[in-house]
């Protein structure tokens, strides 16, 4: 039999809606998981077991007719995502002792499904780069990834089935494919911002993590009711394109993971064609970081102004940056970004996804910063969905992932693509 915490989202959700299984049992479970695993990798910002175990005896008692289609499930959120009655601190010595007085928008949706919050996430320091103290759970001598540290290192260690983060560039397939499991960011805005520790306006998503790709469309449904909450794998092998890096990247070396799941894909049927990212598409990097620190530095120059002391040098050193982006300068950047979109939506119009590597390899050793986020560039500048699924490991043992994209809007169509590709892969050895 599966212990609880090795349980996925949609092997528990029937179970927890019909009252087969209590939500009671399940945090239980859950809570000595944590216990039992977190030391030495501190996914967890702030855990109130007490709390939890209330929010589930409370649950217990609503009749089966009233339960929500996130009925039970407990999830962790990213430490700058609001909560109410719990802390919400983002990462810093400037959000000490800070509790919310309402939830954010996407955790009131969940908790209208029926769903319950177990507890905070570790994030880096206002979800940029300063790291947040977890480790990988796979080796807490390599970094997790950021900024969604803890929420990726909660799911890959079974302590959660499902946790949310957000992402500016790669905050979440980044930290997904390092931790070995699903990590998929939506469309931007189709899961609303609003509660939420504002980085970039133009780029921040809200996203899932979870251990297949079912799982993820059964919690992103639950923030984003457009998605659909059961998706399954394309009825036809896929039409992918492929490449193997960007132009702003570094020689991807994952010990040939991801080739060898491109291959696995095109031994089942699929066809994948590689392909060059068009001309139009080359500036990405430049046009997405003046976006992103231009923005910055506009959200949060007040704080800045008031807090430089307790921010790290880390973001006094991208906030300053952005500061000198002037207006004109942030402007094309702006009207650069939507000829991108356009570009890139034509380009893709005739494939089901992009594959791509996620991240240049393996975590790399060290937990004083958090790896390069330059594979998720693309996908966070244009506002494309976006889902790391883990595709294999490298040689040292640490996972490694494939990240597939799809024009905006796509989120339904790119989670069955998913799920074609996932289905196609060995079964993957996790944590648990």
């Amino acid at each position: 039999m599966i212990e609880l915490h090795a349980r996925g989202v949609r092997d528990l959700a029937p179970e927890l809606a019909s009252g087969a299984l209590s939500v009671s049992e399940l945090v239980a479970a859950l809570i000595a998981r944590i216990d039992a695993t977190d030391e030495g990798v501190r996914a967890w910002a702030h855990l109130d077991r007490d709390r939890a175990l209330a929010e589930a005896a409370r649950l217990d008692a609503l009749p089966v007719a009233s339960r929500g289609a996130a009925f039970g499930l407990p999830l962790g959120v990213k430490d700058i995502i609001d909560t109410a009655g719990l802390p919400t601190q983002l990462g810093s010595p400037v959000g000490a002792g800070r509790r919310p007085s309402q939830d954010a928008t996407s955790v009131a949706r969940w908790r209208a499904a029926g769903g319950l919050v177990l507890g905070k996430t570790v994030t880096t320091e206002f979800a940029y780069m300063h790291p947040g103290g977890t480790a990988n759970p796979w080796n807490p001598r390599h970094t997790p990834g950021g900024s969604s540290s803890g929420s990726a290192a909660a799911v890959a260690l079974g302590q959660a089935p499902a946790a949310i983060g957000t992402q500016t560039n790669g905050s979440m397939i980044r930290p997904a494919a390092y931790c070995g499991v699903v990590g998929f960011k939506p469309t931007l805005d189709l899961v609303p911002f609003g509660g939420v520790a504002v980085f970039s306006p133009t780029l921040d998503t809200i996203g899932t993590f979870t251990r297949s790709v079912a799982d993820a469309a059964i919690v992103a449904h639950a923030l984003a009711p457009s998605i659909p909450r059961d998706v399954a794998p394309l009825a036809r092998a896929p039409r992918l394109a492929f490449v193997d890096r960007f132009p702003w990247t570094q020689a991807v070396d994952d010990g040939g993971a991801l080739d060898a799941a491109a291959a696995r894909w095109r031994a089942t049927g699929a066809d994948l064609v590689a392909v060059a990212l068009p001309d139009a598409l080359e500036r990405a990097r430049d046009v997405h970081r003046t976006i992103m620190l231009g923005e910055a530095a506009r959200s949060m120059g007040a704080l800045q102004d008031r807090e430089r002391a307790r921010l790290s040098a880390t973001l006094n050193a991208g906030l300053d940056e952005g500061r000198a982006i002037d207006d004109g300068a942030l402007a094309k950047a702006h009207v650069a970004r939507l000829a991108m979109i356009a570009a890139a939506t034509a380009w893709l119009a005739s494939y089901d996804a992009l594959v791509a590597p996620p991240v240049p390899g393996p975590a790399p050793e060290g937990l004083g910063a958090t790896g390069d986020p330059s594979c998720c560039t693309l996908a966070s500048l244009l506002g494309f969905p976006a889902i790391s699924l883990p595709a294999g490991r490298a040689p040292n043992g640490l996972p490694v992932g494939a990240q597939l994209v799809a024009a905006a809007g796509s989120d339904a169509a790119l989670l069955s693509a998913a799920a074609w590709c996932e289905s196609a892969l060995p079964r993957w050895q996790g944590l648990i």
